[in-house]
């Protein structure tokens, strides 16, 4: 109960976390619905783009109006940072871009920043996480979210003495989804156009999940705080419930579908076929353990561990995540304990945009859920050595040649602009892993 001994002291002595929350969707709302309910927890600025938005968004979730009265709505983070303190920037966007540039910004005010937007986390992490421990701040992923839940998993696997076979997370996914496309994403997700409209969902957001790209970019940022390894050719997505993780999820040499003991994989919850996996982890994270000898295996076997024909290899899981209702868990361990729940320690893993279909010069792509691109999970050294163009800076580029279906896109075959601060930003980082 430490940390939550921590928040009521805060809570008793009047001095709340002040909080400034970026981005009111989803994730946003879902953090905002415990806030009034919470000790020891402000929020005192929300941005949007949309501010009226916001506050609708506020009401809708719970909120008083003597509540949103108390906050500053905004679209301006400029205009926030001079008007009052602030403990803590949570980062919810989704733009990769802006997402880069409103860490900076944070870290320059002296706020810890809790980076729920894996894409700029893994454009440009390793550079800001660097950035903010030289600052004494925090950087953090958001607990609630599946790559810090997984972090969870690899720390308490470690701590305990385990080596990790494999980490990750679960989702529904299909081979063809690759080529999804914001005009056919609602077929896969039993949705009419209509429905989702009516129900606020947006397509491109919501064929990234599908496609493969954000699966790719969590296991990158899983990677990059781990250390563990990506798969050198992506993703495999092996359908396995909770019962098979241990069997499925361990090297090829094994009986497994693993390169190699110790990465980053998501399991599927359809077959091939489209049917449905038992027990699956859709929404779930994992992490599958080795026995480190004869007498921890039978340990296993003695206290019900679900463990492959051998016995030597187990899984621990969450079957579910709750996203932003989480969310305090992490901003709380920044404020008060200094400690990030899951944080970048080095540029590890990349996601690297791949075409869709058949691409001619003169294209201009549209990013991440789009019509042409969908994002491929490789090791940092194979997107360097290749020059691969990093998903997250994919939106409004032109193409310089053809590209051909499913061939990876280089920083070579596109148009860019390398005096733009987030090129200067990538490249520098990709330069110290060079040099490292």
């Amino acid at each position: 109960m430490f940390l939550y001994n921590a928040i009521l002291e805060r809570a008793d002595a009047n001095n709340p976390v002040l909080v400034c929350l970026i981005g009111a969707g989803k994730f946003g709302a879902m953090f905002l619905s415990q806030v009034p309910t919470t000790p020891g927890l402000e929020v005192v600025a929300i941005i949007d783009l949309e501010p009226d938005r916001a506050k609708r968004t506020c009401l809708h979730v719970g909120w008083s109006a003597d509540l949103i009265a108390r906050t500053t709505f905004s679209d301006d983070i400029s205009e926030i940072s001079l008007k009052q303190p602030i403990d803590v920037m949570v980062e919810a966007t989704g733009n990769p871009v802006v997402g880069v540039y409103h860490a900076l910004f944070s870290i320059k005010n002296g706020w810890h920043t809790i980076m729920v937007n894996v894409e700029a986390d893994v454009l440009a992490g390793a550079h800001l996480s660097k950035l903010a421990q030289s600052a004494g701040l925090v950087y953090s992923m958001a607990y609630g979210d599946q790559p810090a839940l997984t972090c969870e998993l690899v720390e308490w696997s470690r701590s305990i003495g385990f080596k990790i076979v494999a980490a990750g997370k679960g989702t529904k996914f299909l081979p063809e989804y690759h080529s999804s496309t914001p005009d056919t994403v609602w077929n896969y997700y039993g949705l009419s156009p209509t429905e989702a409209a009516n129900a606020g969902m947006n397509s491109q957001m919501f064929n990234s999940f599908l496609d493969g790209t954000k699966s790719g970019l969590e296991m990158a940022a899983i990677a990059n705080a781990t250390n563990l390894q990506a798969p050198e050719d992506g993703l495999l997505f092996p359908p396995a419930g909770v019962d098979e993780l241990a069997n499925v999820l361990k090297p090829k040499s094994m009986g497994g579908s693993l390169e190699t003991k110790g990465q980053v994989e998501v399991v599927s919850s359809l077959k091939r076929d489209g049917s449905p996996v038992f027990r699956d982890l859709r929404w779930g994270v994992y992490v599958v353990i080795e026995a480190t000898n004869e007498y921890t295996a039978g340990c296993f076997k003695q206290y019900g561990m679900n463990t492959d024909e051998s016995g030597r290899f187990s899984a621990m899981y969450k079957p579910f995540h709750l996203i932003g209702l989480e969310l305090n868990v992490s901003i709380f361990s920044a404020a008060l304990l200094k400690k990030p729940t899951g944080s970048t320690q080095a540029f590890q893993a990349d996601v690297i945009a791949t075409a869709k279909r058949k691409l001619t010069s003169g294209e201009v792509l549209d990013g991440e859920g789009g019509y042409t691109v969908w994002g491929k999970l490789v090791s940092a050294k194979k997107s360097l050595a290749i020059g691969g163009l990093p998903i997250g800076v994919t939106s409004g580029l032109k193409l310089k040649r053809t590209i051909g279906a499913g061939s990876p896109i280089l920083w070579s075959d596109i148009e860019f602009d390398n005096s733009l601060e987030i090129f200067k930003i990538r490249k520098n980082m990709e330069n110290d892993f060079k040099l490292g």
